[in-house]
């Protein structure tokens, strides 16, 4: 009897000494700018001898109680928010005051950078655009985004695809770059946007004006850097979404990403479908062609200390049908050409802190592109179809392209004095029926040093130089001046001057591209292009609690010598070769207004203008011909149902094109402006592990802009007129996108 009482008496004991060491914990999660809660953000304890571990998530209060034993470290992440970590002990209640990330002006940059760094201290002028803007617009491709930025106008081809436009210059001045590797596969001197898809994107980087210094031939114009995911967060993450259009448009996607100790991988992959489209649907040859694309990305990490490297492994497959009408005297056959592209891009990452404050990293990268046309005779009773006879009909030209980009930087924030030093070795080299000799090759190899002063606490300057040896024509020093001065806390002014060079490429030197709508020569006898480049750019910005206003306003000024143009060589024939002219000129301004009430309401304004000039004869005075842009953005949140409402307007303005004709005069061409406006609706599920989405794109039904010629300015030839595709008309879509993650 009095062991059963001793036994009990233990057992009391050994309870109350086990409640004593379990206590309860009870937090709260709050908005630090509004102080409201933050419902369903994950959370994830972990004891500091890792013995005790847990994964949480806040009720539709943002509260949470739970048991520990031992202090230890928390993890507090939600989406639209920064993640944040804290010290915890055992019976503690608490507040924890999550910053927004879509509130901030400090999103983190690399294009550029010595180190990567807050947008808002970078010296350059960088534009953002996150992967929250990419899914408020529902933009499936970097076209589809581009379009709708101000003083970037898109244009289409049913075959080549879409190409833009930044500061007046057309995109073969542009360096497009995913993850800091050039983008292989120009076509016509662009690359098709439509081709470089959205799914797997953290954000993308915009540098206005030239950056040949850093990134040497193309980046005439600018700099566009895709920057893809990556998974630092969770052990396990897994996304899904389908998107549908009513014009024939049905895109899937998927990506899981797992993280352990220190190494991490990721694959993704994507389908996507487009039926095509004509305004006047009445043949089976389409105005947009009908397209099939694949994506595949797969990554690979390891990270120790101040160590990190990446393996990437992307690939991309399209296949581009162009039906052709109906044969007599039965119309039971047809030619079909069917247009396949491929491009497989590996890269190596490596970066190492190697003291306190000097960072080495190496790039390397091995990127393939081909493009392979086939033309068959298909007969619609048989279903069957065999490539024509003509040898001409059936075409494949492939291009190899080859990166080696090592940089060492010394970047102390504190320090006034900061440098970079890096190398620069590419080599490209093509091979196809339709390239002279059938094989030709070029490299471009160089070195770069830029150094960051800053004399004074507001004031920072960046000079830098490169020097390069082209396989086909001799560089000039490449030299540039960079100036951010910070006049008042809320008022900064960044200024600079650059000269630029371009090479022309492979395609506009030796290839014959030929297709249904196109005959274009290359020019082995090509000069290269140099510029000047003067930019200014104002902004002001200012924060209240929940309230942030600013405006911001740029000026730009390129000025191009033996600007590459396409010129007629024959008007029956469709055939056209590059050329050099005198002198390209572009200048312009913008002036954007930005307001947010925070989180609810976020509104911006812009204008802009866009000039252009181009100069075959000195003698004859063209005069500058401009486009204007209107800009208007609105995003809502109705706070009581959760829903997020989008509105996105944009008029694009009287827009000219030059041209050269077979006697070496100039011609233009002016496409008359439109309106484009698009509405989108959303609205999170399930824990905001499904995001659902509605909308309407186009709404003022765009398909084909008139193009007229215009005898206005000296020397200038009509044009004729004609229309050019800007869009498929009104289109209504469904957007569906799942999330499920596991935290560490």
């Amino acid at each position: 009897m009095h062991l059963n009482k001793y036994i009990l008496l233990i057992l009391i004991l050994s309870g109350c000494i086990s409640q004593g060491y379990s206590q309860e914990v009870s937090l709260s999660v709050r908005d630090a700018r509004s102080k409201e809660a933050v419902s369903f953000a994950h959370l994830l304890f972990e004891s500091f001898d890792k013995s005790q571990n847990q994964a949480l998530v806040t009720d539709l209060d943002g509260k949470v109680k739970f048991t520990i034993q031992k202090s230890g470290l928390l993890t507090v992440t939600a989406l639209g928010y920064r993640n944040q970590s804290d010290s915890i002990n055992p019976g503690v209640n608490k507040t924890i005051l999550l910053q927004p990330s879509v509130y901030n002006m400090d999103e983190v940059v690399v294009t550029g950078q010595y180190t990567p760094q807050p947008v808002d201290k970078s010296i350059f002028r960088v534009k953002v655009i996150g992967s929250r803007l990419i899914e408020q617009k529902a933009s499936n491709n970097l076209s589809e985004l581009m379009s709708g930025e101000l003083n970037i106008r898109s244009s289409f081809d049913g075959a080549l695809g879409s190409k833009i436009t930044l500061q007046g210059l057309g995109g073969e001045h542009i360096k497009f770059l995913i993850d800091g590797v050039p983008l292989i596969g120009r076509m016509n001197g662009n690359i098709d946007l439509g081709q470089l898809n959205l799914y797997n994107v953290k954000q993308i980087e915009v540098i206005e004006g030239p950056m040949s210094v850093i990134y040497g031939s193309n980046a005439l114009a600018g700099v566009i850097n895709i920057i893809t995911k990556e998974n630092n967060q969770t052990a396990f993450t897994t996304n899904a979404g389908s998107y549908l259009e009513s014009v024939g448009v049905y895109n899937f996607n998927a990506d899981a990403a797992v993280s352990k100790n220190r190494w991490s991988g990721s694959i993704a992959g994507a389908r996507n479908f487009f039926d095509g489209f004509s305004a006047y649907d009445t043949t089976r040859s389409k105005r947009w062609k009908p397209k099939r694309q694949y994506n595949a990305d797969g990554t690979l990490s390891y990270v120790k200390d101040d160590f990190k490297a990446r393996l990437s492994l992307s690939y991309f497959n399209e296949m581009l049908q162009d039906k052709g009408n109906l044969l007599k005297p039965y119309y039971e056959t047809a030619f079909d050409s069917e247009f396949k592209s491929n491009r497989l891009t590996s890269k190596l990452d490596v970066s190492k802190r190697l003291f306190k404050d000097r960072y080495l990293t190496v790039l390397g990268s091995y990127s393939y592109y081909d493009r392979v046309k086939n033309t068959y005779f298909n007969d619609l009773t048989t279903l069957e179809k065999n490539l024509t006879a003509n040898i001409y009909d059936q075409d494949t030209s492939s291009f190899n392209q080859y990166l080696l980009r090592a940089e060492f930087s010394k970047s102390t924030p504190s320090s006034p004095f900061n440098y970079q030093l890096g190398i620069d070795l590419n080599y490209e080299n093509g091979f196809g029926r339709r390239i002279l000799d059938k094989q030709q090759s070029i490299g471009d190899y160089a070195a770069f040093l830029s150094v960051k002063l800053q004399p004074a606490v507001r004031l920072m300057l960046q000079p830098g130089l490169r020097y390069g040896f082209n396989t086909k024509y001799k560089s000039p020093l490449v030299y540039s001046l960079n100036l951010k001065w910070d006049l008042l806390e809320d008022l900064s002014l960044r200024a600079s001057y650059a000269k630029g060079f371009r090479a022309p490429s492979l395609k506009e030197l030796y290839l014959d591209f030929v297709d249904v709508n196109h005959n274009i020569r290359g020019n082995e006898n090509l000069k290269a292009e140099n510029s000047h480049n003067l930019n200014l750019a104002m902004k002001y910005h200012h924060e209240k609690e929940t309230y942030d206003y600013g405006m911001e306003m740029n000026l730009f000024y390129n000025n191009i010598s033996n600007s590459i143009s396409l010129a007629t060589v024959s008007v029956n024939d469709a055939l056209y070769t590059y050329v050099n002219l005198d002198k390209m000129i572009t200048q312009g301004y913008q002036l954007q207004f930005n307001n947010r009430l925070y989180p609810w309401l976020e509104i911006k304004l812009g204008v802009g203008q866009t000039g252009r000039k181009q100069i075959q004869n000195k003698e004859v005075d063209i005069e500058m011909i401009y486009s204007t842009d209107v800009l208007t953005t609105i995003n809502y949140q109705w706070r009581l149902t959760d829903l997020n409402f989008g509105l996105y307007y944009k008029y694009n303005g009287d827009y000219p094109e030059v041209f050269v004709n077979q006697n070496g005069q100039i011609f233009r061409t002016i496409m008359e402006g439109y309106h484009t406006f698009d509405i989108t609706l959303g609205k999170p599920l399930w824990n905001n592990r499904l995001q659902a989405q509605i909308g309407a794109k186009n709404i003022f039904d765009n398909t084909n802009i008139a193009v007229k010629g215009d005898t206005g300015g000296g020397g200038i030839h009509s044009g004729g007129g004609s229309f050019s595709p800007v869009g498929w008309g009104r289109t209504y879509f469904v957007r569906l996108a799942m999330q499920i993650r596991k935290f560490k």
